[in-house]
């Protein structure tokens, strides 16, 4: 193909490709197929990884009829070597080989893994580049993110048509280095920048903002090529990142684990039922300096703040409401137009209005299980609307300790069976999906109305099952996470929270958990 003939080619190719290019998975040729077919569907953006074939170059027939048959689709034809974090276990010679077999059959592009670019000589770059296929030569760091100016300055002289540097994340930070760089390439080179792990998730959204020329995803869960990848319908659905620009504000959830958070579900969904132009994304880091910086520089709006910061947040925030100031504990950031960020307590209200609206609070009389953060927001949220509070906790001295701030009392364990509450309150953790222990109390001790149980998932915890079966009224930890989450929405946008539609999203996917 002569010189000029490639370039209009390239330039088509350029308009072709989409933000999202899907990665296809498969121990078979027809399995790989099957899963092509239907990811096409909703994305004409894919990248086959032919290396998780055992015999890729017996594939091509089929593969070549399937692009064939679909001129809509791009491709990419990836068939990593094992010692570059792919499955292939042929040499470089073999891997060109199935590359040049794959150009052959209709692949739109060529991914060849940095090392063997450097290991290939004039003859296999001539035999690579006969073909009309783009080459984008790649570079993955399954470790950390390191100099990525330096691996640029290594793929450049190579003359590849596109440039993937792949990181792995181990801050918020990484994030931030990665982006910039983007940003410093996004004029010179055709670049994808992605940083891998449950830290680098920022990357695979806001990337493509940077500068990055499309970001990849898995075809469904589950079928993840590279870790921390996201699910191509939860870009699209969830992270809307089509609609992902300049004017987007970033908002997040922060704390350590925050995977498998309904936070950016609910959120998101609420952004787009109220056309906000907005993304919540979830920020791993157990960090304050690290999710500081990151609020900064990216820069971030809004941060719902979770174990373990949200104590430590407070002293370095600009200020904080009163109420958060008195339990020592913030769980809403709020980034004003100067950049002061001030700190609220959501939770108090996640506590206090799912039961006022079942039960006059003034006197009513309230076992407290727990003494964390949680419990604290929990105290002092009731014993301000007049309630009587006990606590109970596994560690008395720091019960007590509560209850003094709070002025609210401290009860022993053998005395809750012989003591009749309107509501019991859980504020452990005690009964979340993948916690050891499950039950706090037995069921001679739940002598109350009501039944609260602040944990989330699963919906129905061991604590609120026992309730039932003895015929008492409960709240899920489902509601008071709706609830908290709708004052956080209005404080970061001024408007009414969708809480119908929050609901429904939290609701559904605790019982896809349950079901799946």
């Amino acid at each position: 193909m002569t010189d000029t003939a490639y370039s209009v080619n390239l330039q088509y190719l350029r308009s072709r490709l989409g933000r999202i290019c899907v990665a296809i998975t498969g121990t078979t040729p027809q399995e790989m197929l099957e899963r092509a077919a239907e990811a096409v569907r909703e994305n004409n953006f894919i990248e086959f990884r032919l290396d998780y074939l055992a015999k890729p170059l017996a594939a091509m027939p089929k593969l070549k009829e399937f692009l064939y048959s679909r001129r809509d689709v791009t491709a990419i034809a990836t068939c990593r070597r094992k010692v570059n974090g792919g499955k292939f276990q042929g040499t470089v010679a073999a891997e060109l080989e199935v590359l040049g077999k794959a150009a052959g059959a209709g692949f739109h592009l060529l991914d060849v893994e940095l090392q063997t670019a450097e290991a290939m000589k004039t003859a296999d770059w001539k035999k690579l580049r006969s073909h009309s296929a783009a080459i984008l030569i790649s570079y993955h760091d399954f470790k950390a993110t390191k100099d990525l100016d330096k691996v640029y300055g290594r793929i450049q002289p190579l003359q590849s048509d596109f440039i993937k540097i792949v990181s792995t994340a181990r801050s918020l930070a990484d994030n931030v280095t990665m982006m910039r760089f983007l940003e410093s390439k996004r004029d010179e080179a055709d670049v994808v920048g992605i940083c891998m792990g449950d830290y680098g998730i920022i990357s695979r959204v806001l990337g493509v903002r940077a500068g990055s020329r499309f970001t990849f995803a898995s075809a469904t869960t589950g079928e993840e090529t590279a870790p921390g990848q996201i699910a191509a319908r939860t870009l699209i659905e969830t992270y809307r990142i089509d609609q992902v620009d300049a004017g987007t504000r970033v908002y997040g959830v922060a704390g350590n684990p925050v995977r498998q958070s309904l936070s950016p579900l609910m959120m998101n969904t609420a952004f787009h039922r109220e056309t906000v132009n907005g993304v919540f994304l979830a920020l791993q880091t157990e960090k304050i300096a690290d999710l500081l910086l990151l609020i900064r520089e990216v820069p971030v709006h809004g941060v719902a703040v979770t174990m373990p910061l949200k104590q430590e947040i407070m002293k370095h925030l600009d200020r904080t409401d009163a109420l958060s100031q008195k339990i020592g504990a913030c769980n809403t950031i709020v980034r004003t137009q100067d950049g002061k960020l001030i700190g609220y307590n959501t939770d108090v209200t996640g506590v206090v209005r799912p039961l006022e609206q079942r039960m006059d609070l003034r006197k009513a009389k309230i076992l407290l299980l727990g003494a964390g953060g949680a419990a604290r927001a929990a105290a002092f949220g009731l014993k301000q609307r007049g309630a009587e509070v006990f606590i109970l906790n596994r560690t008395p001295q720091t019960a007590q300790k509560l209850a003094r701030d709070a002025e609210a009392k401290t009860i022993r364990r053998d005395q809750v069976a012989k003591t009749t509450f309107d509501v019991i309150v859980n504020a452990t953790a005690v009964g979340m999906a993948g916690g050891k222990q499950t039950t706090i109390l037995e069921e001679k001790e739940l002598n109350a109305r009501l039944v609260f149980d602040m944990v989330y998932s699963p919906m129905e915890t061991p604590l609120l099952k026992m309730a039932r079966s003895k015929g008492l009224a409960v709240i899920t930890g489902a509601e008071m996470f709706v609830q908290q989450g709708a004052e956080q929405f209005q404080l970061w946008t001024g408007k009414p929270a969708p809480r119908e539609d929050m609901w429904r999203v939290v609701t559904h996917a605790l019982r896809a958990r349950v079901e799946g």
